[in-house]
């Protein structure tokens, strides 16, 4: 176990049930719960409400054992880290292997749950997104590439397209469509984190852009991906997935992630790394821009998720004219 500073050990105690809370990453849970839940509900078809409750149950158990077993993989860096040093285990309050146990014990119920209460290809699917984001991710890409976030993106895309297999007992177009919005999203999204976070990252030996490539490169490559996310995010209005409120709010929520990435592009973010808060959102005056983007790209996912839950709820999801859609854009 990595050693402890002075303000942590006065931290270690007893577990508690809210370090077990804790390891299964309940932020991160809510938003896979949100996009799984989108994705049942805008797929065709209809799921029973109770078996509908079960499977989003069984997904949030998922993503909280995903999270579980990450920490279980990410102990030794999430002690040299600020805003990650007072998880449980790098304060002392779990044991790594309390964590792959429990990991391991709750992957193994989400995915029978789902099976039993969905199908079997949403069970697997859900299966496979826990090993994506275990294996692939955290052991895989994390500590060895910066295109860990390009790549590993996909672990955070795939619940929607489980939502989606819960209805329909597999995936097509649109569900590949809402990856692709969350996929795109999940560079612009982290690199601005990462920009003000570079010497953390840097001292924890995890190779983000920032630390690779250097600010200024990560500026530019977070204006590119805010570009395709943004263009992205309009195609369910052309496929009947979205309709007059999805298409306001994707056109205008585009709009205002680019004037954001345009900022940062124009800023020095990152480019002059110091001390290192817990806080994620206080920052140097010089990389408020960065923290503005990383601020606005959780609202900007929300927004577009809600407002496809929205018009799937009311039955207003209609395909607009091409007339309307130029006339708005």
């Amino acid at each position: 176990m990595a050693d402890l500073s002075s303000d942590q050990a006065l931290e270690i105690r007893p577990a508690l049930p809210a370090d077990f809370f804790a390891l299964l990453k309940p932020r991160v849970m809510s938003l896979v719960v949100f996009t799984a839940l989108v994705g049942m509900i805008a797929a065709p078809g209809s799921v029973h409400p109770v078996l509908g409750l079960v499977s989003i149950f069984a997904i949030a158990l998922g993503a909280g054992a995903a999270g579980a077993l990450n920490m279980w993989v990410d102990a030794d860096i999430d002690a040299k880290m600020t805003r990650t040093r007072r998880r449980p285990i790098p304060a002392g309050r779990l044991t790594a292997s309390d964590a792959c146990a429990f990991g391991v014990f709750l992957s193994f119920v989400a995915i029978l749950l789902l099976a039993a209460a969905a199908n079997y290809f949403a069970a697997a699917l859900l299966a496979f997104t826990i090993f994506f984001y275990v294996v692939v991710y955290s052991v895989g890409l994390k500590r060895r590439t910066p295109q860990n976030i390009v790549i590993g993106g996909a672990a955070g895309a795939f619940p929607p397209m489980i939502g989606w297999a819960v209805a329909t007992g597999g995936v097509d177009a649109n569900a590949f469509l809402l990856f692709a919005i969350i996929m795109l999203w999940t560079p612009p999204h982290f690199w601005a984190l990462a920009l003000y976070k570079r010497s953390d990252y840097a001292a924890a030996g995890i190779p983000m852009m920032p630390v690779v490539k250097g600010a200024a490169s990560t500026r530019r490559q977070i204006f590119v991906y805010t570009i395709l996310v943004a263009m992205v995010g309009v195609l369910p209005v052309f496929t009947g997935l979205g309709g007059v409120l999805y298409a306001v709010t994707s056109v205008l929520g585009g709009m205002m992630f680019i004037l954001l990435s345009v900022r940062v592009l124009t800023s020095r973010a990152g480019d002059n790394p110091g001390t290192i808060k817990a806080d994620l959102y206080t920052v140097k005056k010089g990389d408020k821009a960065a923290r503005d983007l990383f601020a606005f790209s959780i609202i900007y996912l929300f927004i577009l998720f809600a407002a496809l839950l929205v018009a799937h709820g009311t039955g207003t999801h209609e395909t607009l004219p091409i007339a309307f859609l130029t006339g708005l854009i």
